[in-house]
């Protein structure tokens, strides 16, 4: 089943990534974590589809998409980029396994924290966000989405990481073996990991080189 809404927001979260927020069909359920498959309701782009994770709560009245615009591809993200309030996304229903098990970890990197986003929301909205930490990765700090909203959900729980800046009050350097064994205070807890292909691969060897068990480390496959 597919459903025909229309864009009612758009917002600039950063240079190269923009909020999309869409009609939420009548009975669309999802759990946070979960994406969908998207594209665009014009001629030549009905059957061109993406993959896009929700960064909206379940319980919100309306559906939002975090996403980056990628110049060399020019696909799906790049017209997503050029539409205007009143156009029309073709969505599926709801899939995927990232889900929120219990307290843990969350280490992403770019657009990677779209569906973090979406399950601290939810948990925001039902007191447990206190006894999360986030590990976030972005080349620079003109990269990071949501750096705002993000210091609110996590207080002093948050460590962003720069690859390619070096500035006071931010780590400088990639999310490594090092990293992690010095900020990670507790080894039986749950870790979620989100981003490239390759950035969830390098961060879940890691993990079980440490010896994280491989149970608590959830990914989206």
């Amino acid at each position: 089943m597919t459903y025909k809404t229309k864009i009612l927001e758009i917002e600039d979260l950063t240079h190269d990534v923009k909020k999309f927020v869409v009609e939420k069909p009548e009975g669309y359920n999802f759990i946070p974590g979960q994406h969908t498959i998207v594209s665009i309701n014009q001629p030549k782009w009905e059957n061109k589809k993406r993959l896009f994770t929700f960064s909206s709560s379940p319980e919100d009245p309306l559906l939002e998409f975090i996403i980056k615009v990628y110049p060399k591809n020019k696909g799906v993200t790049e017209k997503l980029h050029t539409l205007v309030i009143g156009d029309e996304l073709i969505i599926g229903k709801a899939l995927g396994i990232l889900g929120y098990k219990n307290k843990g970890i969350f280490i992403t990197a770019g657009t990677g924290i779209a569906p973090f986003v979406s399950i601290l929301k939810q948990l925001k909205k039902e007191g447990e966000n206190k006894e999360q930490k986030l590990f976030f990765s972005n080349k620079t700090c003109k990269d990071i989405i949501m750096e705002d909203k993000l210091k609110e959900i996590f207080k002093n729980k948050i460590i962003f990481t720069l690859t390619r800046e070096d500035k006071e009050g931010y780590n400088k350097g990639r999310i490594d073996e090092s990293f992690l064994r010095k900020n990670i205070d507790d080894f039986n807890q749950n870790f979620y990991i989100c981003g490239s292909r390759e950035f969830m691969k390098n961060i879940k060897d890691i993990l079980k080189n440490i010896g994280i068990k491989e149970e608590l480390i959830i990914i989206e496959k």
